[in-house]
């Protein structure tokens, strides 16, 4: 028997079907396939004729973080996650800064898991296993916890690192994590929440109360993990604006209030570490500035850079596939994935070709360093500057080069203006 293979369920919010009979209809269907593809969705307009899959059932995913090939249904251990998408979006905490009266914006609280993060965990892709080792880490600490595990002799703190330059995906790896947990999570966590402040509008407005502020805001993290059945995901983004603020202040450049707020926060980190149903995701994008107190603090500290070209490649695969579905490129044409080109040892025929002429894209994308949010755009920007009607994957191909060519010039003639004259 090979690993598990987790299958995702999305149910139907209009469905009134327990968990359990989605799973025996789900699984009675599933069974009529020889093979299973992990990473592969099923949409509701694929069920055909099955009546009661149209009716209550969405999509199935079967993920793919411990598989990359098919598997045959029968060597297949299914392991269901059945569940609906939050469709409000983003309610926003406020508190009022005491010294201007003026309401401030704490946090964006998002109920978990919620249609504004549906696939974004399978749209990451990275050549290291970050994603794999990520999700495990946070697996292995609640296992941990689960299990009566001595903090005092393994130390643990439920607390990830992201750091590298601006636009590598860092903070949608927090949010993708955090969905991918409300859903793998479910049975012992029913409810689940992210909370995501930003620390550097923490600090750049609320110096004259700080202190209290920070610990309001704590305070209500604090109610939200007193229920035990919920999952908390608090996300601090550009956790570096901690490190500039204490040496700022140490400096005599801030108040020495800064300094205050900055060491509450590491204390009320500590304290979170109390409550098994807390984790704590940060990113940054200056490594270099990082609090070395809160480094330590944290379990788990990965580098995320620009995408290789392997990267690369997957990235600009699936936009080109996601152009294809919705009709905006025509007609649909298979690309490859890049291990069935180096099987093929890159041979062009006349079914490679685009495969190919996309990897010459990635590489020239990658040798530019461009970062993967440059990259995602790169097809709108083809699309909009470069391409007319509908046009052919060929001929879009070569848009996303010229538009490459483009944004590179342009950031070069930015960097000139910025330098000024010689």
């Amino acid at each position: 028997m090979s690993a598990p293979l987790h299958v995702e369920v999305i149910q139907k919010r209009q469905s009134r079907a327990s968990k359990e009979y989605i799973k025996e209809i789900v699984h009675s269907y599933l069974t009529n396939f020889v093979s299973l593809t992990p990473g592969a969705s099923i949409g509701s307009h694929e069920f055909e004729d099955n009546v009661e899959l149209k009716e209550n059932v969405q999509c199935i995913t079967f993920c793919d973080v411990e598989h990359e090939s098919d598997l045959a249904m029968t060597e297949c251990e299914l392991l269901y996650h059945i569940y609906t998408l939050d469709n409000f979006g983003a309610e926003t905490d406020t508190m009022t800064d005491a010294a201007s009266g003026e309401e401030l914006a704490a946090a964006d609280v998002w109920a978990l898991p919620t249609e504004e993060f549906h696939g974004l965990w399978e749209s990451l892709v990275y050549d290291s296993k970050l994603k794999e080792d990520t999700l495990r880490f946070v697996e292995t600490a609640f296992e941990f916890a689960d299990r009566g595990v001595d903090s005092n002799v393994i130390a643990w703190n439920r607390v990830v690192l992201l750091h590298g330059p601006p636009g590598t995906g860092k903070t949608s790896l927090c949010r993708a994590l955090a969905q991918k947990l409300a859903i793998r999570l479910g049975d012992r966590f029913p409810r689940a929440r992210l909370l995501e402040i930003n620390a550097h509008g923490l600090f750049s407005k609320w110096f004259s109360e700080s202190g209290k502020l920070v610990a309001k805001l704590f305070d209500r993290i604090r109610e939200i993990v007193e229920d035990r059945r919920l999952l908390a995901c608090i996300l601090v983004d550009e956790v570096e604006s901690l490190a500039h603020a204490r040496r700022a202040a140490l400096a005599g450049l801030e108040p020495s209030d800064s300094i205050r707020a900055v060491n509450a926060i590491l204390t009320q980190l500590d304290r979170l570490k109390r409550h098994p149903n807390a984790l704590v995701l940060t990113t940054s994008n200056v490594t270099g500035a990082i609090d070395v107190a809160f480094v330590d603090r944290a379990d788990i500290k990965r580098r995320v850079g620009p995408p290789s070209e392997r990267a690369a490649y997957e990235i600009l695969r699936g936009c080109c596939g996601e152009l294809m579905a919705r009709g905006v490129v025509a007609p649909r044409e298979q690309l490859f994935a890049l291990r069935v080109l180096e099987a093929a040892r890159f041979a062009e025929t006349e079914g490679s070709r685009a495969s190919l002429a996309l990897w010459a894209a990635a590489r020239a994308s990658a040798s530019a360093g461009c970062s993967g949010r440059a990259l995602r755009r790169l097809p709108f920007l083809a699309r909009a500057l470069h391409t007319r009607g509908e046009p052919s994957l060929a001929a879009f191909i070569d848009a996303l080069l010229a538009a490459l060519q483009q944004q590179l010039a342009d950031t070069r003639a930015l960097e000139d203006d910025t330098r000024g004259p010689p």
